[in-house]
């Protein structure tokens, strides 16, 4: 059995990069639901620091193609801080968010941390959407569709430099997982960029096992792993408390072996919850789908296995 670090959960209860209210509420939505309990009967050591504060999401529409940009920024430091903090202690960072701009904070504080203890870095991105607009190609300026490509160095200065240098990330230290919906200027995008995308496509035809086994090639003892786990990846008939709803996503059953798998490698060292909305969800079910999923991430299976 993996022995994980303490792990620390931090609340950033804001919507601000996103296209719909609600996301604000994900952090009491996923403490509602057991996460604390559910870690903690996995063995693991758990201390929640409470939520983070920021800026009122002011709902504007976009300037210069980016909507929100100040307040994405601010609200962005505090979660790289904060992570960055946690790992510093030896913690084991838990993001529940929010939107999935946040991602933004928590890898670059991720890859802060690694560069400076001569770690390699993998992120797993799972998401519907790849994420990888700009302000020229952004079909509503929400900059919750901007962060992998902000990390990669393709985006305002204030975040593609938010770590102080740029880029964060380099394309080939992220895989993205369950990919269905991409914006038609993003497709050259990422191809462009040579982004590994293992879209729902590509997961039919080899099936789940080879695409996460091709996904965590290469991981090893010196790896942190970061996974970046969108609520939205997830079929909306399992999870539909979400804002962007895609249909054809993985079910139950190939999401906990997506966890499972990568909970086999031993190497998860930070961990984004992000784009749960409760004000869409039924009976809180989509949160206690995603701490069921959590507990499967950190080593739940159905049988002891080597």
């Amino acid at each position: 059995m993996t022995h994980y670090p303490p792990v620390s959960l931090i609340g950033v209860p804001t919507d601000i990069g996103a296209g719909h209210r609600g996301a604000s509420m994900g952090p009491e939505a996923l403490r509602v639901a057991g996460i604390s309990r559910a870690l903690e009967e996995r063995g693991l050591t758990v201390v929640d620091r409470g939520n983070l504060v920021g800026p009122m999401n002011p709902w504007l529409p976009p300037a210069e193609g980016y909507r929100h940009l100040a307040e994405v920024v601010a609200w962005n430091r505090s979660v790289l801080d904060a992570c960055y903090a946690e790992l510093a202690l030896g913690q084991l960072p838990i993001m529940l968010g929010g939107d999935h701009c946040l991602a933004m904070g928590s890898i670059t504080a991720a890859a802060r941390w690694c560069r400076e203890k001569s770690r390699k870095l993998r992120v797993l991105w799972l998401d519907a959407h790849a994420d990888f607009n700009t302000s020229v190609i952004t079909p509503s300026g929400n900059i919750h569709g901007m962060p992998v490509a902000c990390l990669c160095g393709l985006g305002p200065r204030e975040l593609t430099e938010l770590g102080g240098s740029a880029p964060a990330l380099k394309p080939e230290e992220i895989r993205q997982i369950g990919i269905r919906s991409v914006d038609p200027g993003e497709k050259k995008l990422v191809r462009d960029v040579g982004l590994d995308i293992y879209d729902m496509r590509y997961i039919d035809e080899i099936g789940v096992k080879r695409a996460m086994e091709e996904a965590l090639e290469g991981v090893d003892a010196d790896t942190h792993l970061h996974v970046s786990f969108d609520v939205d990846f997830l079929d909306p008939s399992i999870a539909p408390g979400v804002g962007t709803r895609v249909r054809g996503g993985p079910n139950y059953r190939e999401a906990q072996l997506v966890m499972e798998m990568i909970a086999d490698t031993g190497r998860v060292g930070s961990v984004d919850i992000v784009e749960l909305n409760p004000a869409f969800d039924k009976r809180n079910m989509t949160a206690k789908l995603a701490v069921d999923l959590m507990e499967s991430l950190f080593g739940k299976s159905t049988l002891m296995r080597e």
